[in-house]
């Protein structure tokens, strides 16, 4: 007796596509359900941490990808300053903490 399992794989799918599934979840969804995942694994202490080394590397293949594929935001000038300007402030700029910035006077104890 044949199976009527193959007459059912087809139905409502005449496009080819499920609706199924990970893939067909709203963008929206789909980062819900991958930042518990996340979460779930930094718990239980399975997460990737990148190490420096890995962070530059991943960040320079996004950057290839995406120049190749068109996306990437170009900086113009002016950009380019502002973005080196908060990088510099967000790091400290290099210093010690504790050691005034270039220009500034250390105060007298």
């Amino acid at each position: 007796m044949a199976s009527n399992k193959q007459g059912k794989q087809g139905a409502g799918n005449a496009g080819g596509t499920s609706q199924r599934g990970f893939a067909s979840m709203d963008p929206g969804r789909q980062r819900e359900i991958a930042s518990q995942g996340g979460k779930a694994a930094h718990e239980k202490g399975t997460a990737h941490e990148f190490n420096s080394q890995e962070a530059r590397e991943a960040g320079s293949k996004g950057g290839k990808a995406a120049h190749e594929k068109g996306t990437a935001h170009e900086f113009n000038s002016q950009e380019a300053r502002e973005a080196g300007r908060k990088g510099g402030q967000a790091s400290g700029g290099g210093r010690s903490p504790g050691t005034p910035a270039a220009g500034q006077a250390r105060g007298k104890p």
